[in-house]
């Protein structure tokens, strides 16, 4: 969490701008947050599927994160076209020279932005390659990644997710095994990001995982179960994990990465959002 430790405050949580005030442009979502009481904010690749925006591009979108006085908190490398099915492109043969060129926009956008947690989507199995031709890739390019980001004290995460069945990392152990083999290969700044709906919807023990692993996670995100909502929409502790991941010494931030309308995604939270400063 952020700021402090109040769970029904905006500014104990970062707010996940890509699957959450989606109605709006994305130029437009950090305002959108700042205006909602929340101070940090994370992004999936804002930049429509392309590894390689202009300079123009992400002048614009630092921009609209320094005009609406939130802080970056985590950002996703590239992950190919999202909307089309793509889930990352760390492991997919073909595709490393776009996503080397692409870590080198996300180290620059770290650097300005002060960013210092990166999610490297995995990919999904594809057709016609051989699976530890794709594994053997993912730990090279992880290990790329974690180097260029090292030089800004950054994190890469390895992220198991959910409702995709070509992506091979469902589970907490399937994604710390990939951890493993980037830091037996040399890149120590990489960690589990534990998303807690992905790990419950894909049948994990997240008790289990969070006693195991907590003190070593590198990034939180939070959705309740069934249904990908806000808190309380669903069945899962969130909380209770939460609290549970902090006394275990976890130390880092919680992301908001629900989908919601925003007419509604917010009313659990009992902060009331402030006016939006005029001067900004």
């Amino acid at each position: 969490m952020t700021g402090t430790s109040d769970h029904r405050s905006p500014q104990s949580y970062v707010l996940n701008c890509s699957t959450l005030l989606t109605e709006l442009p994305v130029p437009e979502r950090a305002r959108a947050a700042a205006d909602r009481g929340f101070t940090a904010v994370e992004f999936w690749w804002p930049f429509d599927g392309d590894p390689t925006p202009s300079g123009t591009e992400v002048d614009a979108f630092v921009a609209s994160l320094d005009e609406a006085g939130v802080s970056l908190a985590g950002l996703n490398f590239w992950a190919g076209d999202m909307a089309q099915g793509d889930r990352g492109m760390v492991s997919v043969l073909g595709r490393q020279d776009e996503f080397e060129r692409n870590v080198e926009i996300v180290v620059e956008i770290g650097r300005r932005t002060g960013c210092r947690a990166f999610n490297a989507l995995y990919g999904l199995r594809q057709d016609g390659q051989d699976e530890q031709a794709q594994d053997a890739l993912a730990v090279e390019n992880l290990v790329h990644a974690a180097e260029a980001v090292a030089v800004i004290e950054g994190v890469v995460l390895v992220e198991p997710v959910s409702g995709a069945e070509g992506y091979p990392l469902k589970t907490a152990a399937e994604a710390l095994a990939v951890v493993e083999a980037a830091r037996a290969a040399g890149a120590q700044n990489v960690a589990l990001l534990a998303d807690f709906y992905h790990l419950a919807v894909n049948g994990d023990d997240v008790a289990a995982v969070i006693e195991a692993h907590a003190a070593s996670f590198g990034h939180i995100q939070i959705a309740d179960a069934p249904g990908r909502g806000a808190p309380g929409t669903g069945a899962l502790p969130l909380q209770e994990w939460i609290d549970r991941s902090r006394e275990l010494g976890y130390p880092g931030s919680v992301a908001l990465e629900y989908k919601q309308d925003t007419a509604t995604a917010f009313d659990w939270l009992a902060a009331t959002a402030p006016a939006a400063d005029a001067s900004r």
